[in-house]
């Protein structure tokens, strides 16, 4: 297998990503929400045949839309027009131990990611709970994790590769234009078609994780030392219920604490997957049932600590489908915003089958990031696919938004630019990018005109 230079000329002896299933017209995100039938399908196998296609695109007034793995929950990557996938166009991977950085093609997923990073040492330094998103997608859209320490995804970005609206390659960084650096590492898919990312990663670590349940009361009570003194911290309320899941996740020097294998699939396989999938259908069929099922999912739950490699306890399987909606926060704000939603979950003409998840992360200095210069705290509400959410989550964005609440723009949320600019002290400057770099609007779809105008 051939090995592939590195900027300081270490190597990595990793090929090509292989090539995945090809898939057809027809398209449907993860959860089921958003479909669409491409009048074609393009599956280029180099950079070149690429910007061929955006320009053949450009001059004829069609549209052109990359698509990942369809974990966003928005219209973000719907087409109804021609459909790029990147699976094909693999190109080498070049991996630099000694800096630890890592180029990689952007449709790599990032579970494959964290298993080309195990094998040199190297991990992400955070990452999500879910690991199914392509690395384009994931930084497009803003995907964070926990720590008052850490930025979302794109903040672990040191330069990329783009192929503009007018089928010309940019590469950019800190050094080199970084004005467009600000821009394109959250840039929705609005700016160009992100081919190449180079990552900053860590050393491979170990996390120690403690999970147990809590008093909602007592958690807002300690909520900044458990900020502070954790690397990663977050926690789950439970709708109709006082009680929370808090889970706390710490860098630790050894792995001698492993998770037995049975209580794994116990816990993250039949009873988050299977048991809650059935409790779900169950308060679906019959809405009465969903607050005495929460409030036995909040009294049930066991606490349990156990260390592993970073990826393996950061990202869990999710396998219940649902609709969801995040919104990041001044982190000030969240006691407030939480008695509020409170207030909307009782008040709704229907039942809230999923717990709230409260996560919080770092500012950062990306132009179109919910983070962009301020300390957040993220509220992400959710509801069983095929479930009623909308009158939900309309509700919850009018309180947030009064509270200057950015959306998360892989997850549902209802903002267009005029109420947007506001939230975003960039945002004029973004669509001046995109007005350069996209002047024929190959790259647009129904979604960004909605949140960046036409």
């Amino acid at each position: 297998m051939a090995s592939t230079p590195s900027p300081s000329g270490a190597v990595s002896p990793l090929g090509a990503t292989p090539p995945k299933p090809v898939s057809g017209p027809d398209w449907r995100n993860w959860a089921g929400n958003q479909r669409a039938t491409a009048t074609a399908v393009l599956r280029p196998s180099s950079v070149e045949e690429l910007a061929d296609a955006v320009r053949v695109a450009a001059s004829g007034g069609h549209r052109i839309k990359a698509v990942g793995s369809g974990h966003s929950f928005t219209d973000i990557a719907r087409t109804d027009d021609r459909r790029v996938e990147l699976t094909n166009l693999a190109g080498p991977v070049r991996v630099d131990p000694e800096r630890r950085l890592v180029t990689v093609p952007a449709g790599l997923e990032v579970c494959e990611l964290n298993v080309l990073l195990a094998r040199h040492g190297l991990a992400m330094p955070n990452l999500g709970d879910i690991d199914a998103q392509t690395i384009a997608g994931a930084i497009s859209t803003g995907t964070h994790g926990t720590g008052a320490g850490y930025g979302c995804l794109s903040t672990f970005v040191t330069a990329l590769t783009l192929v503009t609206g007018t089928g010309e390659v940019r590469h950019c960084s800190a050094e080199n234009d970084p004005e467009l650096f600000a821009a394109a590492r959250v840039g929705l898919g609005a700016l160009g078609i992100i081919t190449e990312v180079t990552l900053r990663c860590v050393d491979a670590f170990v996390l120690r994780a403690d999970e147990r349940p809590a008093p909602l009361a007592a958690v807002l009570a300690d909520l900044p030392d458990l900020i502070a003194g954790n690397d990663h911290f977050e926690f789950y309320w439970f709708p109709y219920t006082d009680r929370v899941q808090v889970k706390t996740n710490n860098r630790v020097p050894a792995d001698d604490r492993p998770l037995p294998r049975f209580r794994g699939w116990f816990d993250d396989e039949f009873l988050a997957n299977t048991v809650f999938a059935g409790a779900c259908r169950l308060g679906r069929a019959v809405p009465a049932l969903v607050p005495p099922i929460s409030a036995i999912s909040a009294r049930a739950l066991t606490a349990r600590t156990y260390t592993g490699r970073s990826d393996r306890v950061f990202c869990t399987p999710r396998r219940v489908r649902f609709t969801e909606m995040e919104y990041g926060l001044p982190r000030a704000v969240l006691p407030e915003a939480l008695a509020a939603l409170h207030r909307v979950v009782d008040g709704l003409p229907f039942k809230v089958q999923f717990p709230v998840e409260v996560r919080f992360t770092a500012p950062d200095d990306i132009w179109l990031s919910h983070g962009y210069q301020r300390e957040s705290a993220y509220l992400a509400i959710h509801q069983y696919v095929g479930a009623p959410y909308e009158p939900y989550f309309r509700a919850f964005e009018r309180l947030v938004t009064e509270w200057g609440g950015r959306p998360h723009w892989g997850k549902l949320h209802y903002r267009d630019a005029g109420s947007l600019r506001p939230a975003y002290p960039r945002f004029d400057e973004f669509v001046a990018v995109r007005d350069r770099l996209d002047p024929s609007r190959v790259f647009a779809n129904a979604y960004t005109e909605r949140v960046l105008g036409a």
